[in-house]
């Protein structure tokens, strides 16, 4: 019988993550405020970051040692197994070993609480009560309520509307972990009320979405933003 599948033990999970930009030749380009047009800094950032995530977003440093209390939490669906596709390399032709990382044994159903995790718990260490975030079908608002449910953060979520009537299901899992959940736009926020006044039937987007979320984060002293996709420190927590 041929192998197919990899699980590593508890005591073999990664205790730190792995920075990419410590390998690249070229750094890729700070983003730019939207209001400057100038590369954001730190104190950009630390309106809705922690400063911890905002050291990570930056740093250069090739290893960054996982926080215990996080560690402890990747350990309830971590190790992930590793699975060898005998079957796509014989479809294919290809005498190249091809092996992919099954996350699916997450709670929430996906590779997106490896970051969700950091991110609630480096918010929680800067004395922050709430996240603010957005998600499209519902597996990075799903993520980041599980976090928030560790943590003791609340979390309110901005979803796309149309995903948000067509997936009950996923709305429900972000409730049952405590979040609460608006469809976007939202009256919620200034910005979803002049979407809403211009396009009464609007479907949402993410970027309507991000918008309510930001904006709910800027306004709000005890708010954050996270964001699960995009980012370098997001790239950086998947490496586990």
């Amino acid at each position: 019988m041929k192998e197919t599948k990899i699980v590593l033990s508890d005591r073999e999970i990664p205790k730190q993550w792995y920075n990419i930009m410590a390998d690249m030749p070229n750094l890729p380009k700070p983003p730019l405020h939207p209001g400057t047009r100038k590369p954001v800094g730190p104190d950009d950032l630390s309106a809705i970051f922690p400063m911890a995530l905002i050291e990570q977003e930056v740093s250069t440093q090739r290893w960054i040692d996982i926080p215990e209390e996080v560690l402890d939490i990747y350990s309830l669906w971590r190790p992930s197994p590793l699975y060898r596709a005998h079957r796509l390399e014989k479809a294919l032709g290809t005498p190249a070993k091809i092996y992919y990382k099954y996350e699916g044994v997450s709670p929430a159903g996906s590779h997106k609480p490896n970051t969700s995790i950091p991110q609630a718990y480096y918010n929680k260490k800067a004395g922050i009560k709430r996240i603010a975030t957005e998600t499209g079908a519902g597996q990075w608002g799903s993520s980041m309520a599980l976090a928030g449910s560790f943590f003791g953060l609340e979390v309110t979520v901005y979803m796309v509307k149309v995903s948000y009537d067509q997936k009950p299901y996923r709305r429900i899992a972000m409730e049952t972990w405590g979040a609460t959940v608006h469809p976007s736009p939202s009256t919620v926020t200034n910005s979803g009320r002049k979407i809403l006044e211009a396009d009464p039937g609007s479907p949402g987007s993410l970027g309507i979405a991000i918008s309510e979320a930001v904006e709910d984060a800027a306004t709000h002293s005890d708010t954050n933003y996270s964001l699960g996709s995009v980012l370098n420190h997001v790239l950086l927590h998947q490496t586990v």
